[in-house]
């Protein structure tokens, strides 16, 4: 009579719990790349937004690009939603202040997503329509458009740098990362102010070379942040040694 001796299945180990949020932020900073294309997506509204209004080409580009874009914003948030219990043990005032900017980033991000919306609505339900006056349609398509282009420049452009400004300083304080990110950041930032200053007084456009080589650093730091944090994790650090909060502890004591 043989005994069969059942032993348990080899479970994984669970994830360490720094691991894990550091590997939930590099994801999301990755995400928030997905709306590089509305550049191009964006074209025909921007290049001839009366031609686009009144039914010329087709709108499905435009309504991915505004899909991306709010993806974009909510994933930013999240971005300071993840690090944030991290960041306040360095320092509190600054990992409020990057939750704060991520928070108004993302809002503007949604005003001009609206403007852009808007302008496919007049062309899907008021273009065509019997009383239609096709310069008025124009016109406010035009209001619109200048709508979107002055909160992209507060949202996309001008927010990162306060975004990266009080993560720059975090990171390198704290060591999280290697200091060659956060010096990244905090170099960049600067940079991509003072470009900001020069399209909000007409020196040059915000899609110009200039305003795109001016944000080189500042999306290098991001895009790098990310992969760094999705391969490596967080470096060693004192405000690592710190007690852990439940719900990272045991994720089924979040709220329901």
């Amino acid at each position: 009579m043989s005994t069969t001796v059942h032993t348990p299945a080899a479970t994984r180990p669970p994830m360490d719990p720094m691991r894990r949020r550091s590997l939930a932020a590099g994801i999301l900073y990755l995400i928030t790349f997905v709306s590089i294309p509305t550049l191009a997506l964006y074209k025909p509204v921007k290049d001839q937004v009366g031609d686009f209004v009144l039914g010329a080409g087709s709108d499905t580009g435009v309504m991915w690009a505004a899909l991306s874009e709010v993806v974009v914003g909510l994933a930013g948030i999240g971005t300071a939603i993840v690090l944030f219990p991290v960041l306040k043990r360095q320092s509190e005032t600054p990992a409020l202040g990057f939750v704060a900017a991520r928070i108004v980033e993302a809002t503007l991000i949604f005003v001009g997503v609206v403007s852009i919306l808007s302008i496919v609505t007049l062309r899907n339900d008021v273009a065509g329509t019997a009383g239609a006056d096709p310069a008025t349609l124009v016109t406010t398509a035009q209001t619109h458009l200048a709508t979107y282009n002055w909160t992209f420049l507060l949202s996309q452009s001008l927010m990162p740098v306060f975004c990266d400004l009080f993560l720059g300083y975090l990171l390198y304080r704290s060591g999280l990362v290697p200091r060659i990110l956060p010096i990244i950041a905090l170099v960049g930032a600067p940079l991509l102010l003072a470009s900001d200053i020069a399209v909000f007084f007409g020196v040059y456009a915000n899609i110009s070379p200039f305003a795109l080589l001016a944000a080189l650093p500042v999306a290098a730091f991001e895009f790098s942040l990310g992969v760094y944090l999705i391969v490596k994790g967080f470096r060693p650090s004192p405000i690592l040694a710190g007690p852990i909060p439940a719900i990272d502890r045991n994720p089924e004591l979040a709220p329901a």
